[in-house]
């Protein structure tokens, strides 16, 4: 092995004391996010299920070259953090599957997704949305990830974020399963 694949993991404290940030000097999982709150929700990423078979382990984010892990109540990260890194280092350097690809969708297949996901939109989004002032449309939907627009007091309100992912990506995740995630655009 040269020093070329030799994979670094360090640890980085976020705001939030509940989860730490793993550090990678390679991407890992470029231009894609995964969000897994626990393991039932884990559909297509071998590295978020090992992960989970710690037991210190209740919530796992993926992106670009970090991996963002979220701890039980009753662990501390001293005894937590050595041993995360080094499983992430071998696991890497194994080259193992971090997110297995989705294979891509036949035009008939897409439409298909595409009806399902602006009917759910329309019927159980749009209508709370606008009650709050604001209007959601479909943008596209591309390698899983549905894109919108949000409009009017939903466009920079700081509550959308926490709608677009605990409400609407909840929903069409749960009802659509191609949808990996929703993002939303700005108008």
């Amino acid at each position: 092995m040269n020093t070329t694949d030799l994979v670094n993991v360090y640890a980085e404290a976020t705001p939030n004391p509940g989860s730490m940030k793993f550090v990678i000097n390679r991407m890992i999982c470029p231009n894609e996010s995964v969000d897994f709150r626990n393991v039932s929700e884990v559909n297509n990423s071998p590295l978020a299920l090992a992960l989970f078979e710690f037991p210190s382990v209740k919530g796992i984010f993926i992106m670009n070259n970090f991996i963002t892990v979220t701890k039980t109540d009753n662990t501390e990260w001293i005894d937590t953090i050595p041993e995360l890194r080094n499983f992430l280092k071998e696991y890497i350097e194994s080259g193992k599957v971090v997110i297995e690809k989705r294979a891509e969708l036949s035009e008939e297949e897409e439409n298909e997704v595409i009806t399902k996901i602006k009917k759910l939109l329309d019927d159980h989004v749009r209508p709370a949305v606008e009650m709050d002032g604001g209007a959601i449309d479909f943008k596209k939907f591309e390698h899983g990830v549905v894109t919108v627009t949000m409009k009017g007091s939903c466009s920079g309100c700081p509550s959308s974020t926490l709608t677009l992912k605990a409400g609407i990506e909840n929903l069409l995740k749960r009802m659509v399963p191609e949808v990996d995630a929703v993002e939303a655009e700005a108008v």
